[in-house]
């Protein structure tokens, strides 16, 4: 068993301030966070929405923009990612890989947690991005339907593999060809997060629930029933059950996705589309089943024997979080450094021991036993080959699927 340092978390200690943050303020974490979907202005106005803000229309430009590289004179990396969303000591001021980072590079890593909201931040930074200027960061965490976003535009720079041997070399077979950054060549998954069905068992008193289809047919949970608010993780769970490629999908499934959530809808069945406030309703039994994310489970199931969880036979979504560098960043190779030291075993399986996402690191589930053995023997964390096999990722959309898509998305749900 790993020793720990005095100024880090036992497991037991981890598992404690987890339910400290479910129940008191510390509750905005990124998995508290409702993952917000491609909705919003940008969605509403599509095309014509970018344009009139001066930003040209995805695909119009190619390759990101550098700038002159201060790594070597400025031994910095600016990294703004989701709140919660990366190990802490005690305090919850100081964070350990990073520390170690800095002790083996001499680098200095600005963390700040300013991101909360996918939309919210690009609303923040595409003024800078648009008009060719530094943002102030060198690594952004964006989810993977805004990463594609920015990278289309042009505005994420292109890796350079030689400072990346260990992201090169440890990425999961799982996430290493995205449609929308093939090979990796703009962006590397920080975390990935599971999209699965989850229960109470004293709420279903019996029924048995394995796939998209008992949620949206079985009588007996008329209004106990929740799906998500992030319209791909919903409607990418419904193609699959429907037998229909999330990678592949036609506008035409897409309508009858809608056409089927919507039914359920009227009759009842769904109960309502949530963010992460699914999580109180699913432990009092509210929601008897319900779509949900994997790092929510894996939480819920240690508080409560009553909440597990199923993987449908027809497959299950998985997304991402990735780290991109923006363009004009002034320290690239410093933050290509930082991006690598994530990608060694050991700080990937600290960074997991503590949020409980899906670790995209080859290698991390060994070094992970020696921490957490049952977090290293979770497949919501680290997945199996055969479970690994079973996931699928939502194609990449063009603006103007992302609209139309967004708006019929939204009537369904009441947003």
């Amino acid at each position: 068993m790993e020793q720990y340092e005095p100024d880090r978390l036992t497991p037991a200690q981890v598992a404690a301030m987890r339910r400290s943050f479910r129940n008191g303020s510390a509750s905005l974490s990124r998995r508290s966070l409702l993952r917000a979907s491609a909705g919003g202005v940008l969605a509403a106005g599509g095309l014509g929405a970018l344009s009139a803000c001066g930003i040209p229309a995805a695909g119009k430009t190619q390759g990101g923009t550098s700038s002159q590289d201060h790594s070597a004179q400025e031994k910095v990396v600016n990294f703004s990612n989701w709140p919660q969303y990366i190990d802490a000591d005690k305090s919850g001021k100081r964070h350990p890989t990073l520390d170690e980072f800095a002790r083996q590079t001499g680098i200095q890593v600005k963390y700040t947690e300013d991101i909360n909201d996918n939309n919210e931040f690009f609303g923040k930074v595409k003024p800078q991005l648009a008009a060719g200027q530094d943002t102030g960061r060198d690594i952004i965490v964006l989810t993977d339907w805004l990463a594609a976003r920015v990278i289309r535009l042009g505005w994420a720079q292109k890796l350079d593999p030689a400072n990346l041997p260990h992201a090169f070399a440890n990425l999961s077979d799982q996430f290493r060809a995205p449609d929308w950054d093939p090979g990796r060549a703009y962006s590397y998954p920080w975390q990935g997060v599971s999209t699965v069905i989850a229960y109470n068992k004293k709420a279903l008193n019996g029924i048995e629930v394995k796939s998209i289809s008992d949620l949206l047919d079985n009588p007996g949970l008329k209004g106990r029933v929740g799906f998500l608010s992030e319209m791909r993780d919903s409607i990418g769970m419904t193609l699959l059950d429907m037998g229909k490629d999330p990678a592949k999908f036609t506008g035409d499934d897409f309508d009858a996705v809608i056409a089927r959530l919507q039914k359920a809808v009227d009759k009842g069945q769904i109960r309502r589309f949530t963010g992460n406030d699914y999580t109180s309703d699913l432990s009092k039994g509210d929601l008897a089943a319900c779509v949900a994310w994997g790092g929510d489970v894996v939480q819920l199931k240690a508080d409560n024997p009553d909440i597990d969880y199923v993987i449908p036979e027809a497959g299950y979504m998985t997304s991402t979080d990735n780290m991109l560098i923006p363009n004009k960043a002034r320290h690239k190779a410093n933050a290509e450094r930082l991006i690598d030291f994530y990608y060694e075993p050991k700080p990937a399986a600290e960074l997991s021991a503590y949020i409980n996402y899906v670790c995209p690191v080859n290698g991390g589930q060994e070094e992970l036993a020696k921490i957490d053995k049952a977090a290293a023997d979770n497949p919501l964390i680290v997945p199996t080959k055969a479970m690994a096999a079973r996931t699928h990722s939502f194609r990449a959309l063009s603006e103007k699927e992302d609209a139309a898509y967004e708006e019929k998305f939204a009537k369904l749900t009441g947003a």
